[in-house]
């Protein structure tokens, strides 16, 4: 079964794709990468998506607008997709989350929204579409996110020890697999790129929108005493299954934390320090859950800041990127999203309680269909590993 998997995530650059054959392979399953590619959004597009992001107001009817606007643009990138390989089976559109909303003192999720109408994508493919994937974990009492914990276990299942995967996007997440009931369990630790764009972004720093091999912050000095503040945010302190998003971490933010810091930092001090942020929040989520082995994947991988603080902070615990799995890292997530659908096309649950809190695993999604009738297949055993090819 070939499966188009569309995904655009925290950093709301651009819609990544990938298109996914998907086989038996025993009482597991094969992942075949057919495709793989990512447009940037519109310079005009994507600045009205940032204009529209929490804390900024907006109106619905922007919000309508955008929906129609991402849809469109997510319904181009399938189409030329499709194109390469010469059709798919399904489609998979995560959309583009534009608010996550969660109980700041509780840190229970309550709903979420992702903008990108699925009938633009079904009228303009013909192809069925799944979306809406994150809402009906949170119906049942989940975070909705991340939702990724599905792959890792898949990919990491049966290696030795305590392995873990990190996504290093606009937020941070882990997935770490271990023996017992509960032997996959993922979370939002906090910000990886989301808070260094938002700089970057902000002063003009560097014309692609962010540190491009972590220069900006190779070239500055970590500040102790913002760093303090900054760690001593009330999120990281909730246990797991938790999730975040740019509702808490946005530029304001940054400026209220100098404000307590009583600091006023250049651009290279203000990088670096945000970027030791990353590497600290994360190389504490590892070290708590005993992780042994930890693959890499996301726009971060390619920071060598990051990349070699955590390796220093983690030490002699070693710090690979996904690619050495056969899973492309810049990949993952539409991958992540093909899967997604392959589970929902056969009556699978995608969710797992372990890792989202959610009270039972659930079928996520909702369907679009295309152009013809929707005939879905009986239900199947869920996979209990997945392996990658090309």
């Amino acid at each position: 079964m070939r499966i188009l998997g569309l995904m655009s995530g925290t950093s709301h650059d651009g819609i990544d794709a990938a298109v996914i054959e998907f086989a038996p392979d025993g009482d597991g399953l094969t992942a075949r990468t057919l495709f793989h590619d990512s447009t940037p959004y519109a310079p005009e597009l994507r600045a009205r998506l940032v204009a529209a992001l929490p804390p900024s107001p907006t109106t619905l009817d922007e919000i309508t607008r955008l929906d129609a606007l991402i849809g469109r643009a997510f319904a181009d990138v399938a189409a030329a997709a499709i194109a390469r390989v010469g059709g798919v089976d399904l489609i998979v559109s995560h959309g583009q989350t534009v608010y996550h909303w969660v109980e700041p003192d509780t840190g229970a999720a309550r709903g979420t929204l992702q903008l990108g109408q699925p009938a633009w994508i079904a009228e303009t493919t013909g192809v069925p579409v799944v979306s809406d994937v994150r809402s009906r974990d949170i119906a049942a009492g989940g975070q909705g996110a991340p939702l990724v914990g599905l792959l890792d276990g898949l990919v990491l299942a049966g290696r030795a020890g305590t392995p873990a995967a990190l996504n290093l996007g606009g937020i941070s997440n882990i997935t770490v697999v271990a023996e017992g009931a509960d032997a996959v369990r993922a979370w939002d630790i906090g910000p990886a790129n989301a808070l260094i764009d938002a700089v970057v972004q902000q002063r003009g720093a560097h014309p692609a929108g962010y540190d491009a091999d972590g220069r900006i912050a190779a070239s500055g000095r970590v500040d102790e005493a913002l760093l303090r503040v900054l760690l001593d945010e009330p999120y990281y302190r909730l246990r797991p299954p938790k999730s975040t998003g740019k509702e808490l971490f946005h530029p304001e933010y940054i400026a209220a934390a100098q404000r307590r810091a009583g600091t006023a930092l250049s651009t290279r001090d203000l990088v670096a320090t945000l970027t030791e942020l990353t590497v600290r929040t994360v190389a504490d989520a590892a070290r708590e859950a005993g992780v042994t082995e930890l693959f890499v994947s996301g726009g971060g991988a390619h920071n060598p800041v990051i990349m070699d603080g955590l390796a220093r902070a983690l030490a002699p615990v070693p710090v690979r990127r996904t690619d050495e799995l056969g899973l492309g890292g810049d990949e993952k997530e539409a991958l992540l999203m093909a899967l997604v659908g392959w589970c929902t096309w056969h009556g699978l649950p995608a969710s797992l309680p372990s890792a989202t809190g959610a009270r039972a695993p659930r079928v996520l999604g909702s369907i679009t269909p295309g152009a013809g009738p929707l005939r879905l297949p009986e239900p199947r055993a869920m996979p209990r590993f997945l392996r990658t090819a090309r």
